[in-house]
């Protein structure tokens, strides 16, 4: 497997950039838009690496991607775990990974799935909307539990609207959430598990505005935010498993509270997210297509698992990557990527390939000489 590919849809400036790029920045992978005319079960494709822009809204690349994953190719992001990946999951992983994340309850869907009936929901009991209108309080956000897009995405002030909105939902499974209060809000691209960009980011404004913003917290205050966040971002990403993510952060009281973490194709046109980021996301994005590339191993799973599933699988819990180095928080800047230190194999959302007492081995302190 020689190729790099990218899968994509209707997006022009990314994809174009990074095929370039990769290009430009060595010859041992070609980098190429992927190519399909056929797709035969356990059959493996020519490509190393595959950065799947598209596959969540269509289910045929997805089968794909799962069958040339299974022949080796690092596919990213990893399509099993995007396949059982959703928004309300992820609030409740940040909970115990120590993350802020808003008030937040799952509700049924309005309507009875198709194929359903009443007796098909003999578990489920009516639900309390004065313990829940209580414990999330108003105004509040609704949206799928499972999505993005701003689509289905209601704010109410009280429960009339609320009531109202949930009639509109059909069969969709949705959260109801706290709103927040920012004085802040960020987006923050996170590559490889490693590099981080924080982007100011009004989601008020026009799409195409959204960037247009600037940092309100300065000082010390400004760094302190900075830093957290950073750390926030890559224990979210390390956990999930994800190799290419945005998280967005609302900031209330000085406190980033994670709002919006399950991005695993974000927008990265340049028309959207301006030149500077742009660039910095092509070209993060083009070494680490290119480090994976060098790691895979033919025959071998070489998708990224994040620590949730290989601490199940090691029966370990939820392991979280080891503390890094303290540095001044000052290094940390709007609009500048942060690299981490290359983190150990028992850190990282690598390959699950390492067995489980060689992994054990690398987390205990080594013997003083």
């Amino acid at each position: 497997m020689k190729k790099i590919g990218i899968l994509f849809g209707m997006e022009r400036s990314f994809p174009h950039a990074f095929v370039d790029r990769v290009n430009e920045k060595q010859s041992d992978f070609q980098a190429e838009f992927v190519s399909i005319d056929r797709v035969e079960q356990g059959v493996a494709t020519d490509y190393a690496v595959i950065i799947d822009r598209i596959s969540q809204d269509v289910p045929f690349y997805k089968a794909f991607l799962k069958n040339a994953a299974l022949c080796g190719t690092a596919v990213v992001n990893n399509p099993f775990w995007w396949s059982a990946d959703e928004k309300f999951f992820n609030n409740a992983l940040a909970v115990h990974l120590g993350v802020p994340v808003p008030k937040t309850i799952l509700l049924p869907s309005k309507e009875r799935p198709d194929d359903t009936k009443h007796e098909s929901f003999s578990n489920l009991q009516h639900m309390n909307w004065e313990s829940i209108f209580a414990r999330i309080g108003f105004p509040a956000f609704m949206k799928p539990h499972s999505g993005g897009g701003w689509k289905s995405v209601y704010k109410v002030d009280n429960p009339d609207e609320m009531f109202k909105a949930y009639d509109e939902t059909g069969q969709l499974v949705m959260l109801y959430q706290e709103a927040i209060d920012f004085t802040d809000y960020f987006r923050c691209y996170c590559i490889g598990g490693k590099d981080v960009l924080i982007m100011p980011y009004e989601p008020r404004n026009p799409h195409h505005l959204r960037y247009a913003t600037e940092m309100k917290t300065t000082g010390d205050a400004g760094k302190k935010l900075m830093a957290t966040m950073k750390d926030y971002v890559l224990k979210l990403n390390h956990g999930l498993g994800y190799d290419f993510n945005t998280v967005e952060f609302a900031v209330r009281d000085g406190v980033p509270i994670a709002i919006d973490f399950c991005n695993p194709a974000p927008d990265a046109d340049v028309n959207s997210v301006g030149q500077a980021n742009f660039e910095w996301v092509v070209e993060a994005a083009a070494n680490m297509a290119i480090e994976r590339a060098k790691r895979v191993q033919k025959g071998k799973d070489n998708l990224t698992w994040g620590t949730f599933v290989r601490g199940s699988i090691e029966g370990t819990g939820l392991v979280q990557p080891k503390p890094e180095k303290k540095t001044p928080p000052a290094v940390v800047a709007v609009g500048e990527p942060v690299k981490e230190s290359k983190p150990k194999k028992s850190e990282r959302g690598s390959q699950v390939e390492a067995k489980s007492d060689k992994v054990a081995k690398e987390d205990k302190p080594k013997k003083k000489k």
